[in-house]
């Protein structure tokens, strides 16, 4: 791995954002200010004079965040850029794991760390896969050898991918804006021919949802729903009928964690919403109709 550069997405990160920098220290790190809000952007200036500060005058989602800094990671001669979430903290030895990694697996675009629970304690993330035919992610994977091996997909909370990837398959798909566009990157990194890898000494602690609001907001079964149907008929087209079941399937799984949730009827919603936005074709950012 000739050069690392790291990207973190601040969204009114706080301390989040700045917990994720200081786990840093030691690698080349840009902080990209998605349009936050809150004066984040000012205490990272002030705490963090070496990482370079690329602010955006509006919220430009996951995948527009993240590509304006993996531009400017380029421009500033990665090879790699590791995208981590403003909520994880990556544990020591990450870069040499990742420098290991490139090394052994040469045909690998996208390296996936192992993402743990806030605590250390449990597994979020050991590797997952995804079925476009049936509109399913697959149960991720909190177990298993701890080597490199392919996998189907990475986890955007911390994902790395090399300039060859990039120049060969693209950027990050912004027209989904958030959750489940490393899925779609994962699966188009893979047709243009390179290996999606599961590193598990790359580990990193990962609290998830700070973005959208935590556990109590809704936002995450919106785009959830919305990008998975999106996804999976970009992937795996089917006739009219099996394409309407494929829907229904895929709705009544987020349906399922809708009941679960503490805000259940706007949960209930914002599925519907994900659903008729994805049948009519509407993606970006959520319009506030």
């Amino acid at each position: 791995m000739t050069q690392l550069i790291a990207v973190v997405l601040n969204w009114n990160g706080g301390e989040d954002t700045l917990a994720a920098l200081s786990s840093l220290d030691g690698i080349h790190t840009i902080c990209v200010d998605n349009g936050s809000t809150d004066g984040s952007d000012d205490v990272v200036e002030e705490r963090f004079p070496v990482v370079e500060l690329l602010r955006l005058d509006t919220n430009l989602g996951f995948a527009g965040g993240n590509n304006a800094g993996i531009r400017l990671a380029f421009e500033r001669g990665a090879d790699w850029v590791l995208l981590l979430n403003n909520d994880a903290v990556a544990e020591p030895g990450l870069a040499a794991a990742l420098d290991r990694a490139a090394a052994g697996r040469p045909d690998a675009g996208l390296l996936a760390c192992k993402i743990l629970n806030e605590d250390g304690v449990g597994v979020q993330y050991a590797g997952a896969s995804f079925n476009a035919r049936f509109g399913y992610s697959g149960r991720v994977s909190t177990t298993g050898p701890d080597r490199l091996r392919d996998v189907g997909r990475a986890d955007g909370a911390a994902l790395v991918v090399s300039r060859a990837a990039v120049e060969r398959a693209g950027l990050l798909d912004e027209s989904l804006f958030l959750y489940v566009e490393d899925v779609e990157w994962s699966l188009r990194i893979r047709t243009a021919g390179f290996a999606v890898v599961f590193v598990p000494d790359a580990r990193v602690r990962h609290k998830g949802s700070a973005a959208t609001g935590g556990p109590v907001s809704t936002t995450n079964l919106y785009y959830d729903t919305r990008n998975t149907i999106a996804v999976s008929e970009r992937y795996a087209q089917l006739p009219a009928g099996l394409r309407g079941l494929r829907r229904a399937v895929v709705v009544g799984a987020h349906l399922v964690q809708a009941l679960l949730h503490p805000a259940r009827t706007e949960a209930i919603r914002a599925v519907f919403g994900g659903w008729r936005d994805a049948r009519a074709g509407r993606l970006g950012q959520r319009s506030s109709r």
